[in-house]
């Protein structure tokens, strides 16, 4: 007995026991499992990393717009109920002139502060969060004659107030950017 007891132990196998999770679906049973997180590194191809750089950088350019634009939207609502409750014109002109120098000593640094690249887009921005372009919105609250002496200094720069955002088309890239810093996904 004690020799067939010690051999035994020598042939047995030990088994380590291994808890699985399953889930039976339709009489079929499926093994579910959390896989640990992997970091999948290689390199690309040249004319995949010029165009990361690019989208990179249009990522940075609209994060430092964004908020511009999204301002410029807020400030927009508020000065239209502000300007439907005025009386006449002239205090309409007042209320206009003196919006434009608080927003002139609050942001001017700052805006003046942002690349070629940065006021194209917070154009666009603006006419996304406003519905209007940035002419129009000078037209409308500032005259025909400033919307126009505005056009024509930024024409002079290489800019188009009239420039309307076009989220399904030109300004795909900038919507989805938009929408993931809105999702706080970046």
């Amino acid at each position: 007995m004690f020799f067939f007891g010690w051999i035994s132990l020598l042939f047995s196998q030990e088994r380590e026991e291994i808890i699985v999770q399953v889930k039976i679906v339709d009489n079929d049973t499926l093994i579910t499992a959390t896989l640990p997180e992997i970091l999948v590194t290689a390199r690309l191809p040249h004319h995949f990393k010029s165009d990361f750089k690019k989208n990179s950088r249009l990522v940075y350019n609209v994060k430092k717009a964004y908020p511009y634009a999204k301002l410029a939207g807020i400030k927009f609502r508020e000065y239209e109920t502000i300007l439907l409750n005025a009386e006449d014109d002239e205090i309409r002109k007042k209320l206009m002139k003196d919006a434009e120098d608080e927003l002139r000593n609050e942001f001017e640094d700052d805006i003046r502060m942002l690349t070629f690249k940065q006021g194209i887009i917070l154009i666009k921005l603006v006419d996304r969060e406003t519905g209007n372009s940035s002419y129009a919105l000078i037209q409308e609250l500032r005259g025909k004659f400033t919307a126009f002496f505005w056009q024509t200094f930024a024409r002079l720069f290489g800019f188009n107030l009239k420039t309307e955002y076009d989220p399904a088309g030109e300004d795909k890239d900038i919507e989805d950017i938009v929408v993931m810093i809105e999702n706080g996904q970046i």
